[in-house]
This record gives structure tokens, sequence and C-alpha cells, in this order.
């Protein structure tokens, strides 16, 4: 495939047969191909708004960064893992913690860069020493429940932060972003998400004609008196402007607080890869070392020059499993889209003007979507959760990750959501498989007998670390 920057024609190009897949060597045509880029743009918009605002960084330059490391995450897989990357909100409790210790943004990118080279490290770790490393730690039940947590952990944001802006425009998105993923047909079905958005923006300006003025919550303050569409913002924004770069600044004791974060990121790049694969068909086992590198060589890229980390997005995972397009052709033109949006401030404030309340009704669709496909990872891994083995780490992570519990560890540094839930699956498995009488311990772990094609098929990329591919 190459540097997998080259497609072949998804049949005719404009509308896939019912049930169809378009694989990630495959496209649509390039006007389609582009709408479903803005619709990628627009599910990932959100976090990446989000994310850096609460870590206290720029959301322009993450936006741009964003696409500068969706970029070098699809040259280095070679187009073969279809994936989005953007600030994660696993990134949030580290910068806070930064920051309650007196550390200004240069320390917080700091530290997250000192987290980018762990991640690098531990891809190259991979790639040496076989994926079997990774597989061996986290088989499917524990794979299966770090993706689902991953996508469950997120629903707190849409009940506490999205939904109660306005509830009643957020069950019209949902109920109408449902029906057109499920009714609609043809190329329709496949920007559903991105019709729900328009909808809930015509629904949220129609509501303001009619009704007024809202009093409910609005982007993190109390209950006030508000439109529900508000574009005052936009009209303020220049068209055109660099975002605002800095050089990072090391600071040991910020260092330490930040890389414990790193076993979540390498869980959550497991999972998404276990989820891809899932979805594809395709064994993506050979390339879990190059996509852990490749997320911690963009992260260094993007804090290196003031913007947060990156790691590939479970919201984009639901676009996906909602849309059956699975071309890496969109998350280019997603990639494209971001870095001209990075430089159009007037853009991101039309996005930062989208209205909580379709927010809160489309993300409980993805987010539902991505928390499933956990379910589905045990499926096809035929997990057996009557085996307390499995049943007791996998539930306890579960509803550590999207519970919020919090372990702290110190006056400053506490993990808890997606990191504390992921660590006590995987600790949590392991150590009740050493002590767990033998008969439960009958199904191997995946890749305990070695077994996975990255190790053993000649030049692929397996002890000597090469892609046999041109």
């Amino acid at each position: 495939m190459g540097l997998g920057v080259r497609w072949t024609l998804h049949g005719d190009g404009r509308t896939p047969a019912p049930g169809a897949v378009v694989r990630p060597d495959e496209r649509l045509t390039w006007p389609r191909t582009a709408g479903l880029g803005a619709q990628h743009v627009v599910a990932m918009f959100g976090a990446s708004f989000v994310a850096p605002v609460l870590m206290g960084l720029d959301p322009n330059l993450a936006i741009m960064m964003s696409g500068v490391a969706t970029i070098v995450f699809l040259l280095a897989t070679r187009g073969r893992v279809p994936s989005y990357l953007g600030c994660s909100l696993s990134f949030v409790g580290v910068a806070a913690a930064i920051r309650a210790s007196g550390g200004n943004s240069a320390v917080v990118t700091g530290a997250l860069f000192s987290v980018g080279v762990a991640l690098c490290l531990t891809g190259l770790a991979v790639q040496r020493f076989g994926a079997r490393i990774i597989h061996a730690a986290m088989p499917p039940v524990v794979t299966g429940a770090v993706v689902m947590l991953i996508g469950f952990n997120l629903a707190p944001v849409t009940a506490s932060t999205y939904w109660p802006q306005d509830q009643w425009t957020a069950l019209l998105t949902m109920l109408f972003t449902g029906l057109a993923v499920v009714c609609l047909r043809g190329f329709w079905s496949r920007i559903a998400i991105f019709l729900g958005l328009v909808f809930g923006y015509a629904v949220s300006a129609l509501f303001d004609g009619l009704f007024g003025k809202i009093h409910s919550p609005a982007g993190g303050t109390g209950a006030v008196d508000h439109w529900r569409l508000d574009l005052s913002g936009v009209a303020e924004a220049d068209w055109i402007g660099l975002p605002a770069f800095h050089a990072p600044q090391f600071e040991w004791s910020a260092i330490l607080v930040a890389l414990p974060v790193v076993i979540a990121l390498v869980a959550e790049n497991a999972g998404h890869i276990k989820a891809v694969a899932e979805m594809t068909g395709d064994p993506l086992d050979d390339t879990l070392g190059t996509a852990i590198a490749a997320d911690g060589a963009a992260s260094m890229l993007s804090t290196a020059v003031g913007g947060p980390p990156n790691t590939t997005y479970s919201e984009n995972i639901g676009v996906m499993a909602a849309t059956r397009v699975y071309s890496t052709a969109a998350y280019w033109a997603a990639a494209g889209f971001a870095l001209l949006f990075g430089l159009c401030p007037k853009f991101g404030a039309i996005v930062a003007a989208v209205p909580g309340g379709v927010l809160g009704g489309i993300t409980v669709i993805l987010y539902g979507m991505i928390g499933l496909l956990g379910a589905q990872i045990w499926l096809g891994g035929r997990v057996d959760l009557r085996n307390p083995l499995n049943l007791v780490p996998a539930s306890a992570g579960i509803i550590i990750g999207i519970g919020g519990v919090k372990l702290q560890l110190t006056e400053s540094f506490e993990l808890g959501g997606i990191a504390l839930g992921t660590l006590v699956v995987i600790t949590g498995y392991h150590t009740l498989r050493y002590f767990a009488p033998a008969h439960m311990k009958e199904q191997e772990p995946l890749l305990d007998a070695g077994t996975s094609t990255y190790d053993e098929e000649p030049g692929t990329g397996g002890t000597g670390g090469t892609d046999g591919r041109p």
C-alpha cells in the first residue's frame, strides 16, 4: 500500500450498497469523501475544543496540530488504521494537577512532551519485542472492558454538561440523528451525524425565535438566561490568524506527575486498535507498535509548539460505526480541514457556537456506540463472563471508570476515570489470574502462546522492527 495515499474507488463511488463497507484502502468520490471528512471534523471538534480550554491551552492551535498529528499517524501506519488524532480528555486531570502546583502553560506542555516521549518509546518496544507484550497484558476481556469504559466514561459529559443546557433540543436532536442513522439510505445515511448537527442548529434558532432566551446552565456556569444559538463571537472573530505558539518548559516535578497517564494512553490505543480491527475485519496486530509510536511522536510535535498532546479519538470510531465508511481518505480530508480551520478564528467561533443541547443529543448516540464496541470485542473474543476471573476485574474497572471514582495519590495528583479504571482492569485481571484455580484459567490470554502474525510472519516488522511492504 506504500504510504497509504492511494485508494481504489468503491463501486461507482456514489452510493454504497445497503450494508456495504467502504474499506480503508477504498474511497467514495472526492466530494463525498470531503463530506465524510467534514463529519469526522464535527465529531472531534467538541473534545478538541473543550479539552485544551480546560487545560488552559489555545483551542485553535489544538485543532491545527490535531490535523498535523493525524497526517503523521496515517503515514506511519501506511493507511491501514483509519483514526483521527486529537486532544484527549485523559490529559485534563494531569494538566490541572500541574497548574494546581504552580505550573504555567509551558510547564504543562513540557510535562506532556515527556509523556509523548514515553509513549513513543513504548511503541518502539512493541515493534521490537512483538505485539504479544501488549496483548498478553490485555486479552479480550481487558480490551473490551477498556473500550467500554472509554465510551461510557464520556456519559457524564453529556449528562452534566451538554444535556442540561437545552434538554428539549437535545432530545429532538437525538431522535432525529437516530432516525437518520437507521432510516436514511445511500450517502445521506453516511452523514447522519452531520445532518443531526445541522438539524440541531436549526431547532435552536427556531426555539430562540419562538420562545426567546432559555434559563439553563451555559458553558459551565450556573443557570442563567441565554440564547440557545449565540453567534456574537462569530462576528467579532478574524477570518485568518495564526494560533499562539510557545516553547515547552521541563520540570521534573511536573514530569513525574504526568508520566502515569502513559498507562491509560497505551490502553486507549490498544482498545482503539482493537475496535477498528473489529469493525474493519482486518488483523491489525502488526500495526499496534507503530500506532503507539506514531501517537507519541505526534504528541511530541504538538507539545513542542505549545499545543496539547494527541491520541486516537474514540468519537471518530463512533462515526465509523454509524457510517460503515472506514476509508482513510476521509481522515486525510478531515486533517486538511483541521489545518485550515486552525488558521481561521472565525470558523473556530462558529464551532464554539454549537449549542450545548445539540451536542447533548449527538453525543448520547456517539458515546453509546463507542461503549458497545467493547461488548462486540467480548463477543468476538468469546469472553466467558460467567467466569469470575473475567467478571470481577472487568466489572470493577468499568464501574470505576464510568462512575468517576478517584484515588488520591498525593496532595496534587490523583488517578480517576479512564486511567484508574484501566489500571484496575489490567492489574486486577492478572493478580486474580495468578491466584485463581486452574479450571478458571483454561482460556489462555490472547497471544500467550505467541500466535501473533506480527511476531511470526517474515517481513512484517516482527523482532527486526522493519516493515517488508514497499
